[in-house]
């Protein structure tokens, strides 16, 4: 299994507008696509950006394929909606991890 991990900066300014579109339109689309299996959103506490709040958004998959899939069919759009209605007000990195090991059921 592995892990794609969306990792957001988001001015403060933005931050609860994107905190709840996340939540009621994002990430539902996200899941809707049939790629992902769970997701994890995540708050980073203690960082040194008084400006911004920083989120991770870490969706299991399966495996290379459907993520693969997912960045050629899906991704595009998805990513495209979000630059339209926060132009300017954040910042994105998008890492892939393999799982080893975890002790969720």
């Amino acid at each position: 299994m592995l892990l794609y991990n969306v990792t957001v900066t988001i001015d403060l300014n933005a931050s609860e507008d994107w905190l709840r579109w996340m939540r009621d339109t994002h990430i539902p689309d996200v899941m809707s696509t049939g790629m992902f299996i769970s997701y994890r959103l995540s708050r980073l506490i203690g960082h040194e950006h008084n400006d911004s709040e920083i989120y991770s958004v870490q969706y299991l998959i399966k495996d290379q394929a459907h993520l693969m899939r997912y960045q050629e069919e899906f991704a595009p759009v998805l990513q495209k909606q979000t630059r339209e209605r926060y132009d300017g007000k954040f910042a994105v990195f998008r890492t892939i991890m393999e799982v080893v090991d975890h002790n969720e059921k």
